[in-house]
């Protein structure tokens, strides 16, 4: 919502703008959270307006239901705020440090809207990595094409105007990720794995997708994988196609990592669906609280934050260091030794 400025402070591990190597602790202030004191004081009694204000009619599609189940709780308020995705903003604020930590090593992540609704980007898009690390903060989709831009707008338009949410698909894409990140050898650091597992934690994902991988289970097995080509001139092993998304055997095989996101329509609606409420046992139109339309814009900054962070952990297990500088050293010996394979 526009009431959160999202101010980062930076409390500890930064010194005249450069990381210490101690814990980086960053505090983001919820500007929100003064109109909320008396429904979620930390100590005293209940008050009345937490009671007034208790979510006793589960949102269908949220954690409300489960988690009052799992709690034991006839206040859905006290699983809704925590499972909001709103504390994506600190994951966002730590990815902010892990793609700045990537850069240095020579890699760069962005993210664009595929699609929106029926509405889709075209696929040459993925292609202007330059373009859209261009857009500015402000862009209100991801999308190069003006005219799909506008497409997607009305799209969110006309749902908003009936009340309801719509889905939408976004990706990520990681350049200049050298051969050998992530594992073939142990099922807990494939990189594939790791990077679906954190897409798949934002809230709404609903559906992780690596290069082509949903296209590719209809397609036989000479048009589903990369043929290898060596070019001489750059002492690199090349590939025509990347329908692997950067990714084969658990590991990054030095072209662009690509995944997608697949986001549900958002599941508190202005016209609420049926619920039944927790104390009564009545059914009751659901709850609604705060809620849009799409975030599919913050879904792939989200993305984004969630893949720098899966790839900065692999560099440094791959290459470790101290300092940048050392892990750099050691990526630049890295890549010099593959030249000479």
């Amino acid at each position: 919502m526009k009431i959160e400025a999202d101010q980062v402070e930076i409390l500890s591990g930064v010194r005249f703008g450069r990381t210490l190597g101690s814990p980086v602790a960053l505090l983001i202030r919820n500007r929100d959270a003064a109109n909320w004191t008396g429904v979620m004081d930390a100590e005293g009694a209940r008050s009345a307006e937490a009671a007034a204000r208790a979510v006793t009619r589960p949102r269908p599609g949220h954690a409300d239901l489960a988690g009052a189940l799992k709690y034991g709780t006839h206040d859905a308020r006290d699983v809704l705020e925590r499972a909001s995705a709103r504390e994506t903003a600190a994951r966002t604020a730590a990815g902010a440090l892990a793609k700045a930590f990537l850069h240095e090593l020579g890699v760069v992540v962005t993210s664009r809207t595929v699609a929106v609704g029926g509405v889709a980007a075209s696929e040459d898009e993925a292609e202007e990595i330059d373009a859209l690390l261009a857009l500015p903060d402000d862009a209100p989709m991801r999308a190069i094409s003006q005219a799909t831009v506008e497409a997607m707008i009305a799209v969110v338009d006309d749902a908003r105007l009936r009340g309801d949410s719509v889905g939408g698909c976004f990706e990520v894409m990681a350049r200049g990720v050298p051969v050998g990140a992530g594992s073939h050898v142990h099922w807990d650091r494939r990189l594939d794995a790791r990077l679906g597992g954190a897409l798949l934690s934002i809230q709404a994902v609903k559906g992780v997708s690596i290069g082509a991988g949903i296209e590719v289970a209809g397609f036989g097995g000479r048009e589903a994988h990369d043929a290898i080509a060596y070019d001489a001139a750059k002492k690199r092993f090349t590939r025509p196609t990347n329908r692997a998304g950067g990714i084969e055997g658990g590991m990054s095989n030095g072209e662009i990592v690509r995944l997608r996101g697949y986001l549900k329509p958002l599941a508190t609606l202005p016209r609420a669906l049926p619920s039944v409420d927790l104390v009564t046992k009545e059914p009751f139109s659901a709850d609604v609280e705060r809620t849009d339309t799409i975030p599919i814009v913050a879904a792939g900054i989200v993305g984004e934050a969630m893949v720098a962070l899966v790839l900065a952990d692999a560099m440094l297990e791959k290459f470790g260091g101290d300092a940048v500088s050392e892990t750099r050293a050691h990526l630049d010996a890295y890549v010099a030794a593959l030249r000479a394979y």
